[in-house]
């Protein structure tokens, strides 16, 4: 059983991508590092916001401007991609979502910190 979304592009062959994809830098220790976080952040959100009746996040595309919703897996899939291919997956944005499933990363970042304080004080 596959725990990630198959990739629609999986099977298109690397020459149809331009030059310029295919030469990108090897990321950095830093990127690496951010990119792991994110996967790290990105399960504790999931586990916190998942049960709540969110779907995934929205980003705001820095290529076309326009806010991209992800499920969880597929946004975890596209990180993991990234940090073994050193490019990002080809996107489009999602089919009809529901914005009001999904939120920001600030969102989410807020949210866990909000019940990490609340737990937190309970402790004390």
């Amino acid at each position: 059983m596959q725990d990630e979304p198959r990739d629609p592009f999986s099977d298109e062959p690397d020459h149809e991508l331009g030059d310029d994809e295919l030469s990108a830098e090897p990321l950095s220790e830093t990127e690496r590092a951010e990119i792991i976080e994110d996967l790290t952040s990105l399960e504790v959100y999931q586990s916190l916001l998942e049960p709540t009746g969110v779907r995934g996040l929205v980003i705001e595309c820095p290529d076309c401007r326009e806010p991209h919703y992800f499920e969880w897996g597929l946004l975890r899939s596209n990180l993991r991609h990234l940090l073994e291919s050193n490019r990002p997956r080809l996107h489009e944005p999602a089919y009809d979502p529901d914005p009001s499933q999904y939120v920001s990363w600030d969102y989410a970042r807020g949210y866990t910190d909000g019940v990490q304080d609340a737990h937190s004080s309970l402790d004390e």
